[in-house]
């Protein structure tokens, strides 16, 4: 049988299906308590929901900064399509058994309708490592903010304890942000699949994969290391707005404290101290869920990161558990919409 992008897409619609089936039936509580946290919710769940439009609007935004600085000039693709396949990419990534990897060979075959394929995987990996790249600088700010917030006397804990583990924090940031300079400059494919040799027993496909594709991959290396040096303005203006899409996730967490009456006093100043509180909340749980992040569907990674961040917090378990869920809630629904996406129909130059 002849793979066929249309056959590929078709498997990675049916496997997302599957998957979201499989994550409505994985939940840690029984539907009757689901459904009470869902009527807890109420009419939160719409803002909780939608946030995510931005977010993902913000994000398709930074992807759009990269891919526009690898297009030909009879090339083109647009920011709606851009914004479906961000969509469609992250609700793979979040629902299939590749823990992470399911949007990322979705988005290459995509792309591949409208520019070469050497370009539709460079603006793929370039994204991908943009977003990881991001993660690094949302988690070493939010030590400086935890910190600050300290010091101005806030209520957050501070012993010996979590300053050894904030020291660990930048550390472990630091050396994320050498080894993103070094793929920045150099380009990464290659390395990746002379890494995948040292496996036990994928050595001679690497060696093989490098052999037949060489030219193309050290192609793909090249318009890495082009973004940097040859379109800075571009490769800031993306990794700026994807700052932001980590900032923005903050909002979700805290509609969701606001059903506990968790105001931190009211006002703006109150609500500003609130979502501050919930960007330390975000950070602790996405940095538990992208170190653990090739657990297949991420279960329980999320749930636990909720678990520490809200503790940390000062937070009752209570409240931890219902983020935990009504995010889990958002993350179905919103793998849902994605898979769905997958199949709107799309003529590109190349086809």
């Amino acid at each position: 049988m002849k793979i066929t992008k249309k056959r590929i897409n078709d498997f990675l619609f049916l496997l997302g299906i599957v998957m979201v089936i499989i994550m409505i039936f994985t939940f840690d509580v029984d539907f009757r308590d689901l459904w009470g946290m869902i009527l807890k919710a109420g009419y939160w769940m719409i803002p909780i929901l939608t946030v995510w439009i931005l977010i993902y609007f913000v994000n398709a935004l930074a992807w759009r900064e990269i891919i526009k600085h690898n297009l030909e000039p009879d090339e083109h693709v647009s920011l709606w399509r851009i914004f479906r396949l961000t969509i469609s990419g992250y609700a793979l990534n979040n629902t299939t058994p590749m823990g992470g990897l399911g949007g990322e060979p979705y988005r290459i075959l995509e792309l591949t309708k409208d520019t070469s394929k050497a370009h539709a995987t460079s603006s793929v990996i370039l994204y991908s490592m943009m977003h990881i790249y991001s993660h690094f600088w949302f988690w070493f700010t939010s030590i400086f903010l935890y910190i600050g917030l300290v010091l101005a006397g806030d209520h957050l804990p501070m012993d010996w304890g979590i300053g050894i583990a904030l020291i660990f924090l930048a550390l472990f940031c630091i050396a994320g942000f050498y080894f993103f300079s070094i793929g920045y400059r150099r380009g990464i494919t290659v390395k990746i699949i002379g890494w995948i040799g040292k496996i036990p027993g994928l050595k001679n496909w690497s060696r093989n994969f490098l052999e037949r594709h060489i030219d193309t991959l050290k192609n793909v290396d090249q318009q890495i290391a082009a973004l940097q040096s040859q379109n800075s303005s571009a490769f800031y203006r993306s990794l700026i707005l994807e700052y932001v899409a980590r900032l923005m996730l903050g909002f979700e967490v805290m509609f969701m404290l606001i059903l506990f009456g968790k105001d931190e006093g009211g006002g703006f100043s109150g609500y500003t101290l609130l979502f501050l509180h919930c960007i330390l909340v975000e950070a602790i749980t996405s940095w538990c869920a992208n170190i653990i992040g090739f657990l297949p569907l991420q279960l329980g990674v999320q749930e636990l990161g909720y678990a520490v961040s809200t503790q940390a917090l000062g937070l009752t378990g209570e409240i931890g558990i219902f983020v935990s869920i009504i995010a889990r809630v958002r993350q179905i629904v919103w793998g849902a919409i994605g898979i769905a996406l997958i199949k709107v129909k799309h003529k590109g130059k190349y086809e």
